[in-house]
């Protein structure tokens, strides 16, 4: 998502971003505020009137939703956590955490942050609509305010759902981190809860949309796949963080690899490596000095006719920054560049020499085997 999203400004030393998909909402929200809600509540206007108020009315709903993040990130930055930036998309917005909260008590407090702002900022506007209520003001202002007010409480009150990993899930999380001083599993639970009430809600999408209401049960279908995914995606990271915890490429690398001369054809590579020791990922020596690498798929942009005549020293791709690691990086670290990146395959390298290759593959079979030996060791993390 960060790849795609444009950053708008910076607030507080935090970068505000706009994922492209926020687009699609934002003409959602102006579409149905300019045909129903402004029509409904301010009859006799024109229709260019009524699209202007609603773009006035999502302006206002994504300053809110920015100031609801900066609470998440304020409170982060407190409890001395880094904040990449605060992102819109398609189903809200998001504070990118560098990290996760050290203990329950900064989980809590981090969590709870953005739904006490949209509870202060519908107190807010409430406040100033009513104070402005007898004075020359236009109708259609007083409109755009109780839109605002009623749009952050149900923006409050969702986000309190404890159906992780929305705020509410979050405390919960922090809750049951607390109970159990054990971070894996109270992420489990919580999780459970997210997966329980992402179906429920798209259940519910189903029914409203055979009842008539398109466009409000595909939302619900959209938004319970949305939250069904992000439950189990942080579940896993939880796992992954805690299973690497401690651990470093050199335990989890394949080490003494099958290499090739950069003098070998790549007809020798297919049948003397490729095939004969079932490998797709090959490192390019010259003695002991690393060169590089030479995968199936550079191969199969190569026409088989031209194997015999073609050197491996041709094709192969020279090692960098990007395709290389080093002994001591954390997998952690690692699995975060996969991520970032999208590679799944490195070379492992000290002093210019070749030491091993690790690749997702030995990531997730060592989550595997952790997984039937009955999971990582608890984290030591706990409340205050």
């Amino acid at each position: 998502m960060q790849a795609r999203a444009v950053r708008l400004f910076d607030i507080f030393g935090f970068q505000i971003k706009v994922e492209p998909s926020w687009i699609l909402i934002a003409i959602l929200i102006v579409w149905s505020l300019s045909s129903s809600f402004f029509p409904d509540a301010l009859p006799g206007l024109g229709q260019l009137d009524y699209i202007a108020l609603s773009i006035i009315a999502m302006l206002g709903l994504f300053a809110c939703l920015i100031l609801h993040e900066l609470a998440h990130s304020l409170v982060a930055r407190r409890f001395g956590l880094g904040v990449g930036g605060i992102t819109l998309f398609i189903f809200g917005g998001v504070a990118e955490l560098e990290h996760e909260p050290a203990d329950a008590r900064s989980e809590f407090w981090i969590a709870i942050a953005g739904p006490l702002m949209s509870f202060a900022l519908a107190g807010i506007v409430y406040l100033i609509s009513r104070l402005t209520a007898g004075a020359d003001l236009s109708a259609p202002l007083q409109v755009v305010l109780n839109y605002l007010a009623v749009i952050n409480l149900v923006l409050a009150f969702f986000n309190l759902l404890p159906a992780f990993p929305l705020d509410g899930g979050r405390v919960l999380r922090a809750a049951l981190w607390h109970w159990y001083g054990d971070l894996t599993r109270a992420t489990r639970v919580a999780s459970n809860f997210g997966v329980g009430f992402a179906y429920c809600l798209m259940a519910l999408g189903f029914l409203t949309l055979f009842s008539g209401g398109r466009i409000s049960g595909l939302w619900q279908i959209l938004i319970g796949i949305f939250l069904l995914t992000a439950a189990r995606t942080a579940y896993q990271q939880v796992i992954f963080k805690a299973a690497f915890s401690g651990k470093t490429v050199a335990d989890l690398m394949t080490p003494a690899p099958w290499s090739v001369e950069p003098e070998e054809t790549l007809s020798d590579l297919v049948e003397k490596i490729l095939l004969h020791h079932a490998v797709s990922f090959v490192p390019v020596c010259e003695g002991e000095h690393l060169l590089g690498y030479v995968d199936s798929g550079i191969l199969q942009k190569i026409d088989r006719e031209h194997w015999p005549d073609t050197q491996v020293a041709d094709v192969f791709v020279a090692t960098d920054s990007k395709n290389t690691v080093n002994l001591d990086m954390p997998t952690e670290t690692l699995m975060e560049q996969i991520v970032e990146t999208g590679r799944r395959k490195f070379l492992v390298s000290r002093d210019g020499r070749l030491i091993g290759v690790i690749t997702l593959s030995d990531l997730l079979s060592f989550i595997a085997i952790l997984q039937e030996l009955g999971g990582p060791t608890k984290p030591k993390k706990s409340s205050d």
